[in-house]
């Protein structure tokens, strides 16, 4: 194989620039031509491909976001809009793919290998919500992030005897909310994976307030429901002063963690190893801190389900 591509898809996550440095620097060492795929799978099927030197890479690693841009296709969901993806490919002779990105840029990875086009895919997302391993890039990145506001926010809620609920990012995995919860030493946190009772809440705030505690951080994730309906209900119940602050796409953006750095760098050369050697239709992932590369038609663990003991530990530190 000696012309691959690489592309970002869905949302952006912290560390995507590392690892797309990582695979055009690794495979022009390799002997390889790398192509830039600009916008996703849309700008796949618009032909929007260019060939990248290391040069083109340089002064991306601190950076956050994806140099390549990104979008969500929805002709790449039509066999129509595959199709010419692939002439796409053809045209630039390009025989592999490297995919980074969340579940939806996986879904798309399967579907460009089904057509015949190698591929690897590299879990790029912030929510950490992917198979077959225990960390996805930019996690780490966005957990330090709400860690930050956490503190910050925490510093005014002391100064005013007041309540901090923030709304962080996580429909469907409370992840970001669990770590941050713990690392930030929050009074409670709100997430998809365990059932909520306000009335358990506001039992936690009344018995801080009895120990001499007049402020709280809450951490909720956004799958769980609009943190300012969560607030207003605390009010309205217990007539505690509550603000809120949503996070939205700040937890996305900023410089990428070394941690964040390290596992794109690692991932990114190992994509390009993988399609070098000729295997193909692959999900990396990082298990015990070792790389693991999974067959797209294996049964994939979920490696990384919420771990809610953490709600367990941060339950039994908070007062």
């Amino acid at each position: 194989m000696r012309k691959i591509a690489v592309l970002t898809s869905g949302g952006d996550a912290p560390g995507m620039n590392v690892a797309i440095r990582a695979v055009v620097r690794e495979g022009i060492r390799l002997g390889c031509e790398v192509f830039g795929v600009y916008g996703g799978y849309e700008g796949l099927i618009e032909g929007k491909i260019r060939r990248l030197s290391e040069r083109d890479v340089g002064g991306i690693i601190h950076r956050g976001g994806t140099m390549l841009q990104t979008s969500r296709s929805e002709r790449f969901r039509t066999a129509e809009g595959r199709a010419q993806a692939v002439r796409q490919l053809q045209a630039s002779g390009i025989e592999g793919v490297v995919v980074i990105g969340g579940n939806g840029s996986f879904e798309g990875a399967k579907k460009l290998e089904a057509e015949g086009v190698a591929t690897v895919c590299i879990p790029g997302t912030i929510d950490n919500d992917m198979p077959g391993t225990e960390m996805t890039l930019g996690f780490d990145t966005a957990v330090n992030t709400v860690v930050e506001a956490a503190d910050r926010i925490r510093d005014t809620s002391f100064s005013h005897d007041r309540i901090g609920l923030i709304e962080v990012m996580g429909r469907h995995s409370g992840s970001i909310a669990l770590w941050a919860g713990v690392a930030c030493g929050a009074e409670y946190v709100i997430v998809p994976e365990i059932e909520f009772r306000i009335e358990d809440l506001i039992r936690k705030l009344q018995a801080s307030i009895r120990d001499g505690k007049r402020h709280s951080i809450i951490l909720s994730a956004e799958g769980v429901g609009s943190g300012a309906d969560i607030a207003s209900r605390i009010k309205a119940m217990a007539g505690y002063d509550v603000r809120t602050t949503v996070l939205g796409h700040l937890q996305r953006g900023g410089s990428p963690t070394a941690a964040d750095r390290v596992l794109g760098s690692r991932w990114g050369v190992e994509a390009v190893h993988l399609l070098t050697r000729g295997e193909r239709g692959r999900l990396l992932g990082i298990v015990n801190n070792r790389i693991v590369a999974h067959r797209y038609d294996d049964p994939i663990r979920q490696e990384n389900q919420s771990d809610i003991s953490l709600a367990t530990i941060l339950q039994n530190l908070s007062i």
